[in-house]
């Protein structure tokens, strides 16, 4: 079945409608500033950090190959998106839930419940994001895709920007744990209300060649990665610059380490990265038909490199320590436009949901990482293990530079 141009337009409307709303979400359940900083204030130290950014980041893109090998034998996945999605929105409430009975509860308890609760939130994330991908690469005209990708992140950054206001008087406003039940409220309300949008999609049927198991679909991975040189680089570059995501949440716990950390400073923090955010999305719509997914992959690449040196050289400055969360926030939305543009460039409609699966288990460093930051940090420091983060990422350069992507298309 043929993508129809009327349908494309249709999907594309369905897209933009989600990116409003989930970027209105965004930044009540914010996981590089709000999540980390909810688990600070609930009494977490850097080894309770590393273990919910690994669930967050790791554990999240693991579970994709388990999706993804159920999800490939399926020519239509819209079902599959509407229910990852409304599981979020589950966990999302039963996060306001827990925040708001949470006087009554023993510090243990609560951080487990957080777990738990966080750990349905980003693998019911991943189970959608599989469906996402697929759906995006065969419901929207190739020509299209990156003033879809482009559209999306200046609807993005408006909609956290104006998120950002609102998520920074709440957590002022309001004494814990009062505020994050409030803020999980609303997520969960905003993101159910973006999956709206999926309701009007008009899904293109895949074509399923052999249906394929659990066991036989992950016995073929090292086959698709070997043949696909492509695709063998881009996981050497996602493992990369999941160094750069990982570390991103520690700087929260940086700042408490050194400031403190007020309430006022973690809005700062929100507010200056959808900054970036919002400064990097304009430029990118602006210039859509000029820059190559690689060209801003390298520049991704060198800018989360940098972050951390930075970071420790702030380290005594905290008025000026808050700007480099407008870097991060430039190198989040770049980073997405960039990897989602790859990963739609080597990928085809029928091995797009493979490849999304493969990527995302392929990811073994941002599941890992965290988990040795927090537990490293506590022994030998920041030092080290910030200094260490810039060597590996900078050294990943190269495989950028051997990446063949297509021509872009206007």
């Amino acid at each position: 079945m043929e993508l129809s141009e009327q349908n494309s337009k249709i999907n594309f409307k369905a897209f933009l409608w989600h990116s409003a709303f989930l970027a209105l979400a965004s930044n009540f359940m914010d996981v590089d500033t709000i999540i980390p900083s909810m688990l600070i204030k609930s009494g977490g130290n850097s080894i309770h950090l590393g273990i919910l950014t690994a669930i967050m980041l790791g554990g999240s893109s693991l579970f994709q190959l388990i999706f993804a090998g159920f999800l490939s034998n399926h020519s239509y996945k819209k079902k599959y998106l509407l229910i990852g999605i409304n599981l979020r929105v589950v966990a999302l409430l039963s996060l306001s839930v827990l925040f708001f009975k949470s006087p009554g509860l023993s510090g243990d308890l609560l951080i487990f419940m957080i777990f738990l609760l966080i750990s349905v939130f980003s693998f019911s994330g991943s189970f959608a994001n599989v469906s996402y991908v697929d759906i995006m690469g065969k419901s929207v005209q190739e020509n299209k895709r990156k003033k879809l990708f482009t559209s999306k992140e200046i609807i993005n950054s408006i909609g956290i920007f104006a998120s950002a206001m609102i998520v920074r008087e709440l957590l002022i406003t309001f004494e814990f744990p009062k505020n994050y039940s409030i803020l999980f409220l609303f997520a969960g309300l905003l993101l159910a209300i973006a999956s709206l949008g999926f309701w009007y999609l008009r899904e293109v049927k895949s074509i399923i060649k052999k249906k394929r198991g659990f066991w036989e679909f992950f016995s073929k991975i090292p086959s698709e990665i070997k043949k696909n040189t492509n695709l063998k680089y881009y996981l050497l570059i996602i493992n990369s610059l999941g160094l750069g995501l990982s570390i991103l949440p520690f700087f929260i716990l940086f700042a408490k380490d050194n400031f403190g950390l007020s309430y006022h400073m973690i809005g700062d923090y929100l507010l200056f990265r959808t900054i970036g955010m919002l400064a990097a999305g304009l430029f990118l719509f602006k210039n859509s038909n000029r820059f190559q997914y690689k060209n801003l992959l390298k520049f991704s690449l060198v800018l989360s490199a940098l972050l951390p040196s930075i970071s420790l050289a702030l380290k005594d400055l905290q008025q000026v320590y808050q700007f480099i969360f407008i870097f991060s926030g430039i190198f989040v939305a770049a980073y997405k436009v960039a990897v989602h543009g790859v990963l739609l460039e080597i990928s085809t409609n029928e091995n797009r949901a493979v490849y999304a699966g493969i990527s995302g288990a392929g990811n073994i460093v941002t599941t890992l990482f965290p988990l040795f930051a927090g537990l490293l940090i506590s022994i030998i420091g920041y030092d080290m293990v910030y200094l260490s983060v810039t060597v590996i990422i900078l050294s990943s350069y190269f495989f950028v530079t051997k990446l063949k992507c297509k021509p872009a298309h206007q």
